[in-house]
């Protein structure tokens, strides 16, 4: 039996989902899509559900997309010998999206809480969450800036303003949680071994208000964003995610880690940065 990648539970009206494949960084599948989209829609209508909590086992939260089939699948679409569909694109991986902003449009507030990277698709997906909390060790950014992707998620603009969402993705800078929250990217870092209880706690709390209220303060708050263009802005971001992949630029990064392999191409796209693999904070994680 396939093991499954997320686990779910409920305590105290907060139902947390939790991303359960410490091994393989807890990156993204179209299995996890299917499942978070589910767990997403069956607390939306369990009425005794409040609160959604989102967090991840070991030493990831989601280091993006998985690496073995976006590779293949981009391969393999080559070797049909049609040109590259950019509306096929977008319906595939509009799927994801379609997943990731669950975590917004939901009527119940959505928490999440990261620990260790989460990066590049894994910022695609948390960044919809109402509210964030990480640990002190964590680290944000989207390397596949430097090339090969685009972030479908525009709420690095929403939540870092424009000027400081170009700062870290004409770079696609590495960015640790207690920069990420002093800038805005997210709510708050805590000490790493308090991560799980300090957001447990912050779910229980916003639990113990009425789910009308809930209701009306997140549309509130939310519908400021979809006045500013929220959703001409994500379909645009998905659609230059698409081209990214197939630039010329794009194609010659595909074609170097058919060569050496993509984990050491994407070391030698990160390399010049001293970040993310290639940095100080991956090899004090490393020394633990």
């Amino acid at each position: 039996m396939k093991k499954r990648a997320l686990r779910i539970e409920t305590d105290r009206r907060v139902r947390s989902l939790i991303l359960c494949r410490p091994e393989e960084y807890n990156t993204i599948t179209p299995e996890l899509r299917d499942e978070l989209a589910q767990a997403l829609d069956q607390a939306e209508a369990d009425q005794d559900v409040r609160v959604i909590l989102l967090r991840a086992e070991g030493r990831a939260f989601c280091a993006g997309y998985g690496l073995g089939w976006t590779v293949e699948r981009h391969l393999h679409s080559e070797a049909s010998g049609r040109a590259w569909d950019s509306v096929v694109d977008l319906q595939y991986y509009g799927q994801f999206v379609a997943t990731f902003q669950k975590l917004w449009y939901c009527t119940k507030p959505t928490l999440a809480a990261v620990n260790g990277w989460c990066i590049g698709g894994g910022t695609d997906l948390v960044l919809w969450a109402d509210i964030i909390v990480a640990g002190e060790s964590a680290s944000f950014g989207y390397p596949p800036a430097r090339v090969w992707g685009v972030p479908t998620s525009p709420m690095w603009i929403h939540r870092l303003g424009v000027e400081r969402a170009k700062r870290y993705l004409f770079t696609g800078d590495e960015l640790p949680a207690v920069e990420a929250a002093r800038l805005g990217l997210i709510l708050e870092a805590v000490p790493d071994d308090r991560l799980e209880e300090h957001a447990t706690g912050l779910a229980r709390r916003i639990a113990q208000v009425p789910a009308n209220q809930l209701y009306m303060m997140k549309l509130l708050c939310n519908q400021s964003a979809e006045n500013m263009g929220l959703a001409s802005s994500r379909l645009i971001a998905t659609i230059f995610d698409g081209v990214a992949r197939h630039t010329q630029e794009g194609l010659d990064f595909v074609d170097r880690a058919r060569k050496v392999g993509f984990r050491e191409a994407v070391r030698e796209r990160d390399r010049p940065f001293g970040d993310y693999g290639e940095g100080p904070r991956a090899r004090k994680r490393s020394a633990k």
